[in-house]
């Protein structure tokens, strides 16, 4: 039998010759003791039970603050490395830049250098082709004083010849 609270309150025994019958109030009071009972078991069950889901609650409450203070650790680190490699990338990128603006430099310095001395070796090569030609216009004189000493020469010799061989040559 399920007894609840109206139950009792609405409960009416029936009348004996001395009072309520005993036996159906003692019966009925069995019930209610036995109802109430399972009531307090279960009272005392559920109370236990709500007692651990309130411990599991914590337990996940704790966890759940755990976590988003981990994510919100692990977003700071994210954040911080992200920062660093970005800071990183940038010095990285202006020393490259500082490099390659030094070798253009150095590639100018010796471009500079190289064509310097282009010019430098042209002008001995026009020095030396000038020489060179000095030199052979000197020899193309000389040749042609020779030629014409030696057509002198001839000349002379023929005149001489002539006069040793007793001919009247004319004096020139």
């Amino acid at each position: 039998m399920s007894v609840n609270r109206i139950d009792l309150l609405n409960h009416t025994f029936s009348r004996s010759f001395r009072g309520y019958d005993p036996e159906e109030v003692d019966s009925f009071l069995h019930d209610a003791a036995d109802a109430i009972a399972r009531l307090s078991d279960d009272r005392v069950r559920l109370q236990n039970q709500i007692t651990r889901l309130e411990e599991r609650l914590a337990e996940y409450s704790e966890r759940e603050t755990a976590l988003r203070e981990t994510l919100i650790a692990t977003q700071r680190v994210t954040e911080d490395l992200k920062t660093a490699a970005q800071r990183e990338a940038q010095a990285i990128l202006e020393t490259a830049q500082i490099r390659a603006e030094s070798l253009t430099n150095q590639g100018n310095l010796r471009l500079a250098r190289v064509l310097d001395e282009i010019a430098d070796a042209r002008k001995l090569k026009a020095q030396f082709e000038f020489k060179v030609r000095s030199v052979i216009e000197s020899h193309l004189r000389l040749l042609e004083l020779s030629q014409s000493e030696d057509a002198r020469m001839e000349t002379a010799m023929a005149v001489l010849g002539r006069r040793s061989l007793g001919g009247d040559v004319p004096d020139e």
